[in-house]
């Protein structure tokens, strides 16, 4: 490698989620049966509301897409990690490498936009139930979606771009089981402060924003709920809210911490247990708390099955 031109063309080795030479075969199943079941819950979903046409309503559409993104986001990470394991080859092509950055940007940002709309949908159903089918259309609904996909796709395009036009002038090895932008900016051998910083930009805006927009949203359901209804109702208004907010919060949160931490203090190790989180734990979560406890949806497959 005598030039940063030169380097950029070789392929990158991940160490994966366990270190070199460790053989944790207990964790390894478990992460596969954790990814059989999230694949599974979501396919499921994505089924039961393209076949129930009670269940075609702008809600449903937008869990719909949030599973088609968990399993697209799950199946970016997991299955070459698992590879990796078999195998014993822990090498990712350059190609390969600029693919999976790009992909997970994408189906990462846009997710993190979509659970603002999602919790948008639920502000206006209960806050404004009679503006709800001009404000919550077919229309909007796309045009929300189409927003989110493009504006991440063309943020993506732009990191992805920058980042792998940098030299790597270290080792190849990326200490994480994907490739991940933090992880890629400890193998620059020049000075990426000030990349830092649009990063942290993107990060706020992307993530921060569609966080603060859900607390919003639902404080203000909660207001509304407990001036309405009873207390059997605040009960269960309280306990769908705060299930929702917790499985947020973990995607958020652990999503913040990676992208909005300057590069000093990432740790390697750390970084790759939080990404476990964002990548395999809330795609797990998601359909079972947005939508598999629903009355609505518990119907549809009781429907389907019998």
């Amino acid at each position: 490698m005598k030039t940063g031109n030169q380097s950029i063309k070789m392929d990158f080795i991940l160490s994966g989620i366990f270190q070199f030479g460790q053989k944790d075969v207990f964790l390894f199943v478990a992460i596969v049966i954790l990814f059989a079941v999230a694949l599974m819950g979501n396919i499921v979903l994505i089924l039961l509301i393209r076949l129930d046409t009670r269940l075609h309503t702008p809600m449903y559409f937008l869990l719909s897409q949030l599973s088609f993104m968990d399993i697209m986001n799950i199946s970016t990470t997991v299955p070459k990690m698992t590879t990796n394991f078999l195998s014993n080859s822990k090498t990712i092509t350059f190609l390969g490498c600029v693919i999976q950055t790009f992909v997970f940007i994408v189906l990462g940002g846009t997710e993190a936009l979509l659970l603002g709309f999602m919790s948008y949908d639920r502000y206006v159903a209960i806050c404004h139930p009679l503006h709800y089918p001009i404000l919550m259309s077919k229309k909007i609904c796309w045009f929300m979606v189409t927003c989110a996909w493009t504006s991440c796709s063309i943020n993506a395009l732009v990191h992805t771009l920058y980042v792998f036009h940098l030299p790597f002038c270290r080792s190849r090895l990326i200490n994480h089981f994907f490739c991940e932008l933090p992880s890629l900016l400890q193998l620059v051998c020049q000075d990426t402060s000030q990349y830092e910083h649009t990063v942290l930009l993107s990060g706020l805006i992307i993530l921060l924003l569609p966080f603060m927009a859900i607390l919003v949203s639902y404080a203000r359901v909660l207001t509304v709920v407990f001036q309405m209804i009873s207390g059997k109702g605040q009960t269960k208004a309280i306990s769908t809210c705060s299930s929702h907010l917790i499985v947020a919060s973990l995607f958020y949160v652990t999503a913040l911490s990676t992208y909005t931490r300057p590069h000093s203090l990432h740790s390697q190790g750390q970084d790759k247990a939080v990404a476990v989180f964002y990548t395999i734990i809330t795609p797990l979560l998601n359909p079972f708390i947005y939508s598999l406890r629903n009355k609505e949806v518990i119907g549809a497959m009781r429907r389907l099955l019998v």
